[in-house]
């Protein structure tokens, strides 16, 4: 219940944050305590990167801020090997990457070249320079906002990349309480967030989510999702087998969060949409939607089957 408590402290700042979108931001938080990467798309305006920066408070985690631009080169993300004449040698300078959270604020505006230099670093957690491979930080994430895709000056994500986010999710516009209060809260700064985990506490929740028991009937339940899409002619793009493992994965953290030790499919189907909704479309397709194929996948799966 400890941890628990922890959880629901957490997701109240973050509601705090951003008014109304406690879903989200519970959503936000199982990703992380799954080991995964998030992707946070949306208008300008909607409070992604607010949302980015007290995920990383109220984890207590040491983040870098990188505005993506058209001109970003990967050497500005990694970092660069300078040659110092003092010493006669080339010495490396890390780049914001070597952080414990990278906040991609606008991935999609950068080069499709840039973008790739994230690849390695959201996998493996390391990256390549000059035939040199560095470790990054423990616990290591990557928190990327994006625009819609029809906007100006925005490069689709390939496949390749959107596949390494474990969630995509969208904030939307708040409702009409939630934005009265916006505008009336007397209390006109940023809200202040308490670090209410440590680095390697995070580290040791992560633990426990491989703990959390799914039964034989759940990942029965997650198959067939999985091969329904690869079936339906309604799906752009079938689920991977690493789409497999996020899905279970998500399911564990999401249940987790509810204080259990085991998998319920009300789980699987919390976090479907987040997990799934941006592997089952192309990359030209704009990812903003209402999660329909998603929800049409999880419409025909009776999770009580045999």
């Amino acid at each position: 219940m400890h941890t628990v408590g922890i959880f629901n402290q957490a997701i109240e700042q973050l509601a705090e944050l951003v008014i109304g979108k406690e879903h989200q931001a519970r959503l936000a938080m199982a990703c992380l305590v799954a080991k995964g990467h998030l992707l946070i798309e949306d208008l300008p305006g909607m409070g992604k990167t607010t949302l980015s920066h007290g995920l990383a408070e109220v984890l207590g985690m040491a983040f870098s801020r990188v505005q993506f631009t058209a001109d970003l080169l990967p050497a500005d993300l990694l970092g660069v090997n300078i040659f110092d004449s003092s010493k006669q040698q080339f010495t490396f300078h890390a780049g914001p990457v070597f952080s414990q959270l990278l906040l991609a604020d606008e991935i999609n505006r950068a080069s499709p070249k840039t973008q790739s230099a994230l690849l390695e670093a959201m996998e493996e957690g390391q990256i390549s320079i000059d035939g040199v491979t560095r470790k990054l930080p423990e616990p290591f994430f990557v928190i990327a906002t994006q625009n819609p895709a029809h906007h100006t000056g925005t490069y689709p994500l390939p496949e390749s990349q959107l596949d390494r986010f474990l969630m995509r999710i969208q904030l939307g516009y708040p409702n009409w309480q939630s934005e009265k209060r916006m505008l009336t809260h007397s209390d006109q700064g940023r809200r202040h967030i308490d670090a209410l985990l440590s680095p390697q506490g995070l580290l040791e929740l992560q633990d426990k989510v491989d703990s959390i028991k799914a039964s034989d009937a759940i990942v029965d339940y997650i198959l067939r999702l999985v091969t329904l899409s690869r079936e339906s002619q309604d799906v752009g793009h079938a689920l991977s087998p690493r789409a497999s493992k996020a899905i279970l994965r998500s399911a564990r953290a999401w249940a987790m969060l509810a204080g259990r030790d085991f998998v319920v499919p009300e789980d699987v189907q919390a976090i479907f949409a987040a997990v799934c909704e941006h592997r089952l479309r192309s990359s030209q397709t704009d990812l903003m939607s209402d999660g329909h194929l998603s929800q049409h996948l999880l419409e025909q799966v009776d999770p009580l089957a045999a």
